[in-house]
């Protein structure tokens, strides 16, 4: 027979969406709040030559800002406040998740702590994001005031660098109260929805340029193959992602009172990919960033014992054998240390021994939490392959047709799928509250008439 849920989730239909005014008015604040940020990506910072700037971009799009101008949907090519986007939040929460596994004090705040635990340790996530932006700004700052004809003529340097630090700092510190926000007021995760919007505002524009490429060669069969690739890629993370290994775990009865309770049983679902979309974020900025800072050095001026530098900074840019062997490397490694940390078997063991439950044939304890290692090893084996082929494929296809766009990446695939998939189950679950409510007050006016 079915349960309760499964029979609620059969019913819903767009009668009941129509019903669903705190869904829609959820739905109308995360639209209007994407505006606001696709709005803010095309404010230049003061003080810029915009002309210069996107000249300067076009020669050094092939490295790691090419990657963040995809995420902030082209605010680095304009040089727009919002150009550092999200990303200096999204590295502080790893940087604390991190620490929270190895810093004993923030480890205890995250266990024992509770939500006042959770609290502070997102209050440090936000401190460290605005050290985080404000060293990144600098940088910028310094390197454009560095390059002829980027600043405009007048305009003081310490001005420039000044104003650029306060410019795209409170972007950042914007965008991230935008995606707080959006999590508590609307529907999905803020920050996935604002990095989901960076990325599918240039899908038309990379897709427009594939159309006059295959125009002006009169050959459109790579557009033909990419999208191909792009549907298959698509069915392969949707079927991975929903994929989980179920665990039994038993709770014995126990008497209470005159009651005898529990002798329930449940599944612990384990996800393939634990890691999520992390491992190859990881893998693109470490591969990324050698080639980008070598473009601002002079490689005349290099020493005799480093001229082989250029040499194996060019081997790993984006398109060469190198950079996708040390690509899917990377990704395999990240799979399993983000999963490492994000998931401990001996906690989990622990927290099933506490309330009494158990594995089937496996003893409460130490045993139970090598189980978890076990399993989790093999599943993440499993995880990691299917991350490097689903990022690594893409790469494939854009070396064989000599194409350079990010936004058609296995990374970019990878994140516009889960987030809709987050998203789109949210939506769901606030269908399954909203009729769920009606019943209530259904049976509650039954109640009162029968009375």
């Amino acid at each position: 027979m079915a349960s309760a849920a499964e029979q609620l989730a059969a019913n819903m239909n767009f009668a009941s969406f129509q019903k669903a005014s705190e869904l829609h008015k959820r739905i109308w604040f995360t639209i209007i709040a994407l505006i606001v940020y696709r709005l803010g990506s095309y404010v230049p910072i003061p003080g810029i030559d915009v002309n210069a700037f996107a000249r300067l971009f076009n020669n050094n799009s092939e490295g790691i800002l090419g990657m963040f101008n995809m995420f902030s949907g082209g605010a680095v090519e304009r040089m727009a406040i919002f150009s550092l986007n999200v990303m200096p939040y999204i590295s502080a929460s790893i940087i604390v998740q991190l620490m929270g596994s190895v810093y004993p004090p923030w480890e205890k705040l995250k266990k024992e702590g509770g939500e006042a635990g959770r609290k502070t340790l997102n209050q440090y996530t936000r401190y460290l994001a605005v050290v985080l932006a404000v060293v990144q700004s600098a940088s910028i700052a310094m390197g454009l005031a560095a390059q002829p004809g980027v600043v405009v003529q007048g305009v003081g340097t310490v001005f420039f660098v000044a104003s650029t630090v306060v410019a795209l700092t409170g972007g950042t510190l914007f965008l991230m109260w935008l995606g707080e926000q959006i999590t508590s007021r609307g529907v999905g995760n803020g920050v996935s929805l604002i990095i989901f919007a960076g990325i599918v505002a240039r899908l038309p524009i990379v897709l427009g340029q594939m159309l006059v490429q295959g125009q002006t060669s009169g050959n459109y069969t790579p557009l033909f193959l990419i999208v191909i690739g792009c549907v298959a890629a698509i069915l392969a993370i949707v079927f991975m992602e929903r994929s989980q290994r179920r665990l039994l775990v038993h709770y014995p009865k126990r008497q209470q009172g005159n009651r005898m309770i529990g002798g329930e049983s449940s599944f612990m679902p384990l996800k393939i990919n634990t890691a999520g979309v992390i491992p190859p974020i990881f893998a693109s900025s470490l591969l990324l960033l050698p080639t980008t800072a070598m473009q601002f050095v002079q490689t005349t001026n290099l020493p005799a014992w480093a001229s082989w530098l250029p040499g194996v900074v060019g081997a790993l840019q984006h398109g060469h054998p190198a950079f996708l062997i040390f690509y899917a490397l990377l990704i395999i490694f990240f799979s399993f240390f983000y999963t490492s940390v994000v998931f401990n078997p001996e906690e989990t063991a622990e927290n099933l021994r506490k309330y009494g439950g158990f594995l089937p044939g496996i003893r409460p304890g130490k045993r139970t939490a090598e189980y978890l290692d076990y399993v989790l090893t093999r599943l993440t084996v499993i995880g990691a392959a299917y991350i490097t082929a689903v990022c690594v494929a893409p790469e494939l296809a854009m070396m064989a047709i000599k194409s350079n766009q990010f936004a058609l990446g296995g990374t970019s695939i990878l994140i516009v799928v889960t987030v809709t998939m987050d998203t789109v189950a949210q939506i769901q679950s606030h269908l399954l509250a909203h009729q769920y409510e009606g019943l209530i007050k259904k049976s509650k006016l039954r109640g009162g008439r029968n009375r």
